[in-house]
């Protein structure tokens, strides 16, 4: 078994806290991607796992073997572990399969460099020199000379983030592919909310040196803790409510909760933009509550529209935020905003906003 379990993991960058009591665990065989703005230690964590960087206080394990305890650490080169950073790092004057093979002991280098090219979708490839490959090729060559000595764990630092849109879409899901493929066990840092998303098993949130959630990425989409992990896994509005049993009464009228609370009192709900729709006059005769707004702007995104209302409601002083297909009516037009589908209660009550900060705003705005 080489799974990965971090516990109470402490850090420091000379006297700047970076990690504040980390608890992480990754099942062997398993993809887990840690995810958050710059800034908040993810990168930190990474480079403690594969030996880089010294833990201040708590363990680092995987299998069964202790790794780092703040006293003691193995050394990296010793822990059987695999490390992909950003720009692949691969020696420009060796051919793809030299690069896979460097790690390798000459006697096994012919079969398994054939074996891993074929992995990663470059089979015939292995001639070719960094320069003579497209980007997202140059990184499988970095993948692949990583999974090459069979490491207990894989680490990915930020690997797709140089390569343009179209591109990371397509590597992230080859490289997951290959992964599973390989029966690795893996973890991948990221501020890409998509990326973690569709890269992922396991998705661990972090924020200000802490994991404030971990699960599957249905659950943190749509069962988040609290108002951050809301707004990191994609653009949210939140609510004030007061709940009841098994609904919530809210500024769009009374709503179903999708998991009843079990307390009756103030809260807050969340509600995705796909859950809004935006309605003329003549459409809301169908509908026992809706909410009037004012379209305050919109954002053609090639497949959708993102509108921003201003509601007319008293205790509503923030926008909120509307995914359509079809074109959305002008800047400045009334319309009327009503709910769809069950919302969710966060378990504590957090701040009513719409608006995501830093990396992951402007990562949601495009």
């Amino acid at each position: 078994m080489s799974g990965l379990t971090v516990t109470d993991l402490h850090a420091h960058h000379g006297r700047n806290d970076v990690l504040r009591g980390v608890d992480l665990t990754v099942k062997d065989g398993e993809l887990a991607c840690v995810l958050g703005p710059s800034g908040c230690g993810k990168s930190t964590l990474l480079r403690i796992v594969a030996g880089f960087h010294p833990a201040t206080t708590g363990t680092v394990t995987v299998g069964d073997r202790v790794l780092d305890d703040g006293r003691r650490r193995e050394r990296a080169e010793k822990r059987r572990i695999g490390y992909v950073p950003q720009d692949g790092a691969l020696f420009p004057h060796l051919t793809a399969a030299a690069n896979i093979g460097f790690g390798l002991p000459r006697a096994e280098r012919a079969a398994r460099v054939p074996e891993l090219l074929d992995l990663v979708g470059l089979a015939g490839l292995g001639d070719r020199h960094p320069h003579q490959l497209s980007g997202g090729q140059q990184q499988r060559v970095a993948l692949a000379r990583a999974l090459a000595p069979r490491p207990d764990l894989l680490l990915l630092d930020e690997p797709f983030s140089a390569l343009d849109a179209a591109l990371r879409a397509e590597l992230r899901t080859e490289v997951a592919a290959a992964l599973r493929r390989a029966g690795a066990t893996a973890v991948l840092v990221t501020h890409d909310v998509d990326e973690a998303l569709a890269f992922a098993d396991l998705v661990a949130v972090m924020r200000d040196g802490r994991i404030t959630q971990s699960g599957t990425p249905d659950d943190l989409f749509h069962r988040p803790t609290d108002a951050h992990v809301a707004r990191a896994l994609g653009e949210a509005n939140l609510l004030p409510a007061a709940l009841n049993g098994d609904e919530a009464t809210t500024p769009l009228g009374t709503l179903l909760l999708a998991r009843p609370t079990g307390r009756d009192d103030a809260g807050t709900v969340m509600l995705r933009p796909r859950q809004l729709r935006l309605l003329t006059r003549a459409d809301t005769d169908s509908w026992t509550h809706t909410l009037r707004a004012t379209v305050a702007a919109t954002q053609f995104r090639g497949h959708d529209h993102r509108v921003e209302v201003t509601p007319a409601a008293d205790g509503l002083d923030h926008p909120l935020i509307a995914y359509t297909d079809t074109a959305p009516p002008p800047v400045g037009t009334s319309v009327h905003v009503v709910a769809t589908g069950p919302v969710h209660a966060l378990p504590a009550a957090g701040a009513a906003t719409t608006a995501p900060t830093g990396d992951l705003a402007r990562h949601q705005a495009r």
